[in-house]
């Protein structure tokens, strides 16, 4: 099959037409943005989603003057007594609203008081217990997705964030919003011939692929991580440069491959530090340095980029990254 045939290449092609869609809705989100009285919010996902809670965390912090925790289920579910929610806005992001551990997290959560929004791609509410048990829905399409890896919810999910923080604090230009789609739509439109850049074959061999982000693009690096491992089955992690250097980068050799991403100009500091540890293990390594668009939104565009890298892999290694062997759209985890 070639590759402009996938299910997940036509989802890749949709998202900047869904951005301009959700964009032109976006004035409904002031009724479900909800955060507590001291502009604090809490979040919950898992997968893809889990990684669009960490763009969150960035981003609202950044510029729109919220602090933001995660909540992990696992303490929810085996807290000895009840935490005191009374008051506090709880985000669960699920791109089909039906993953259970989410949903039962979030009905402990609202039994302790707290307010729900619920970040999903389902428009059903019959098939959307998650939407229906917050009672607040952002709505990311009304475009299903249906091969396994998340391409399009996710970008939304980054899209329905930074809407959030312009909804809150005004903090962005309308023109950051709709320059975004017009340098994603050329991005879509170009044939997807990833595969013939000089650095693909040191990828295809590759024992190890790490992504190393910083700040908002430490959510894009462990996306495009979680996509290479769903779609081309490859050994891939995303780290934040200061994580990576706490460690990690003691495991990578000359057999492995790290990609570095810059979100534009000169390379920070901490990247720096990163290029010298790879340089001093003979690591190869490609600094992905994002000259289109303005930051944070360029992040939409980086994480195209390797969701359309992983799609030339998974073809190159003769993959179906539709349906990826042992995986399943909906994780029944709980």
């Amino acid at each position: 099959m070639k590759i402009e045939e996938t299910l997940t290449a036509k989802d890749i092609r949709e998202i900047p037409e869904l951005l301009e869609k959700f964009s032109a809705g976006a004035g409904s989100l002031k009724a479900s943005a909800i955060r507590s009285k001291d502009k604090v919010v809490y979040l919950v996902g898992r997968g893809s989603s889990g990684n669009a809670t960490l763009f969150a965390k960035y981003i609202w912090e950044t510029y729109a003057g919220t602090i933001t925790n995660f909540i992990h289920p696992h303490s929810i579910f085996e807290a000895a007594r009840p935490l005191n929610f009374k008051g506090q806005a709880v985000w669960a992001f699920s791109q089909s609203g039906k993953s259970p551990d989410i949903v039962a997290c979030l009905e402990k959560l609202t039994g302790w008081g707290a307010r729900g929004t619920a970040v999903t791609n389902e428009a059903d509410l019959s098939k959307n217990p998650l939407a229906r048990l917050a009672g607040r829905h952002i709505l990311l399409s009304g475009s299903p997705e249906l091969p396994v890896a998340a391409t399009k919810s996710f970008i939304l999910q980054l899209w329905a964030v930074l809407w959030t923080a312009q909804v809150w604090s005004g903090c962005f230009k309308d023109s950051d919003f709709t320059d975004t789609v017009k340098l994603a739509r050329k991005l879509v439109n170009a044939p997807f011939r990833q595969a013939s850049q000089g650095f693909f074959k040191q990828v295809k061999k590759a024992q190890m692929i790490g992504f190393v982000g910083r700040g908002p693009y430490n959510a894009v690096a462990d996306d495009s991580a979680l996509k290479f491992r769903e779609m081309a089955k490859a050994h891939a992690l995303g780290y934040s440069a200061a994580e990576f250097l706490h460690g990690p980068v003691g495991a990578y050799t000359r057999r492995d491959f790290v990609f570095l991403l810059n979100p534009g100009g000169a390379l920070p500091e901490d990247l720096l530090k990163v290029r010298k540890a790879l340089d001093e293990r003979g690591t190869p390594y490609r600094i992905v340095t994002q000259k289109r668009g303005k930051y944070p939104f360029n992040c939409l565009l980086t994480d195209i980029e390797f969701k359309l890298l992983a799609l030339n892999l998974a073809q190159a290694r003769g993959l179906n990254p539709d349906r990826p062997r042992g995986l399943k759209k909906v994780t029944l985890t709980f």
